[in-house]
């Protein structure tokens, strides 16, 4: 038999000891790592499966015949003319407050700024009804502005120019003469009412109606400022303006032309003066010119003929196209003068280069059910302002001798 040492049989356990507590670790960690192989398998099928559905999903939906999608500024627009609604009819502007027109980078106003801004579809429906009504606004540039005035800088001067050879030596040209015609807005203001058992009714188009009478209002008001408006607070028309015979007419001034009869056309070729009128506009704006007449006047110009028998005035061959003039259209503004004794009735020219709207794109509205009780009103304010920038661009044909 072998002899045991002293002490022999406990060194030996205390030195196996160590052993067993590594390998139990062992097992734990590797039991460990096997779970989270398997939490992350499970995982990743998990995402899969999803991923699965979502793509089941797409795929269903962009089968479907469905409504189109409103586009961000559709939606918002949306919006906006509900809120409006709301307000027009109860006065609840809780929603208006709230409500921020992204698309358009405007914010809806407070009171104290003198109302709440139309919605886009009721502001497009007045503009277009402002654009398409007899006024010189039909025919005139229009321009949108963020200011409280509008610069026009107009050269009517001849351009500098020169003959050069290699052996002349080159001289300076003239300079352009340039002048600034500034147009202020001024503010035109409508105020229909309706009753607010009226407004109450869900049936009644509240916005169109607002857009009619507010357009039907602002229209009448612009057509006689653009016309004959003094520029003290309203647009300066453009009968405003110093008139001269047009032989005489400098910058600042509109020229005229004689009919040869006092208050009336002359007795014999009465419509040399038309032909006159015509040929007085420089070639470069004829081109794009338009008559401007009442009705009265229109009635009387239409009679006449030209030293073959032919009619001067034709009517327009399809529904909506105006009237011609000797092949110029015609534009019945009823603001203008009637035939008397020295009147300007009847303006020749290109207006788009003669005369300029400048306005403000935001229309407001404020609703007042206290002012008209039972009535509500509502108060319309817009900013708009116009004035001649080009005086060759406009002639006119004066009722007198000379």
């Amino acid at each position: 038999m072998t002899k045991e040492l002293p002490g022999c049989g406990q060194e030996m356990g205390v030195a196996q000891e160590p052993v067993g507590e590594a390998r139990h670790l062992k097992v734990a960690i590797e039991g460990f790592v096997s779970e989270i192989k398997n939490f992350r398998a499970d995982v990743t099928s998990n995402l899969k499966q999803q991923d699965e559905r979502l793509t089941m999903l797409d795929r269903k939906f962009s089968t479907k015949t469905t409504r189109p999608t409103l586009s961000t500024g559709e939606a918002t627009e949306g919006l906006h003319l509900k809120a409006f609604d709301a307000y027009l009819r109860t006065g609840d502007d809780d929603a208006l407050r709230g409500l921020v027109l992204e698309g358009k980078g405007l914010n809806t106003a407070v009171n104290s700024e003198g109302g709440y801004l139309v919605d886009p579809q009721t502001s497009e429906r007045i503009r277009g009804v402002l654009h398409s009504a007899a006024s010189i606004r039909a025919i005139a540039s229009v321009v949108q502005v963020e200011a409280s005035s509008f610069d026009v800088l107009v050269d009517h001067g001849e351009i500098g120019s020169g003959w050069a050879d290699e052996s002349t030596e080159t001289t300076g040209t003239l300079a352009p003469v340039i002048d600034r015609i500034s147009i202020k807005l001024h503010e035109l203001s409508a105020m229909p009412k309706a009753s607010q058992r009226l407004l109450e009714d869900s049936a009644f188009d509240v916005e169109g109606w607002l857009a009619e009478r507010i357009a039907q209002k602002f229209a009448r008001a612009e057509a006689s400022a653009f016309i004959a408006g003094d520029g003290d607070d309203k647009p300066r028309g453009f009968l405003d303006h110093d008139i001269e015979p047009d032989a005489d007419a400098t910058w600042g001034e509109l020229g005229y032309i004689a009919t040869g009869g006092a208050g009336d056309f002359a007795t014999t070729h009465p419509a040399d003066a038309i032909v006159d009128l015509v040929y007085a506009l420089e070639a470069g704006y004829r081109a794009n010119a338009v008559f401007v007449m009442n009705s009265k006047t229109a009635g009387a110009v239409r009679k006449m003929k030209d030293i073959d028998g032919r009619f001067l005035w034709s009517d327009g061959l399809a529904a909506g196209e105006p009237a011609r003039l000797m092949g110029y259209p015609v534009l019945i503004a009823e603001d203008m003068p009637d035939i008397a004794a020295d009147a300007y009735a009847i303006a020749f020219g290109d207006f788009r280069a003669g005369y300029t709207v400048a306005e403000r794109p935001d229309l407001r509205v404020l609703r007042d059910p206290f002012s008209a009780k039972p009535n509500v009103l509502f108060y319309a304010t817009k900013r708009v302002g116009g004035d001649v920038t080009d005086f060759k661009a406009i002639k006119l044909l004066k009722f007198a001798a000379s």
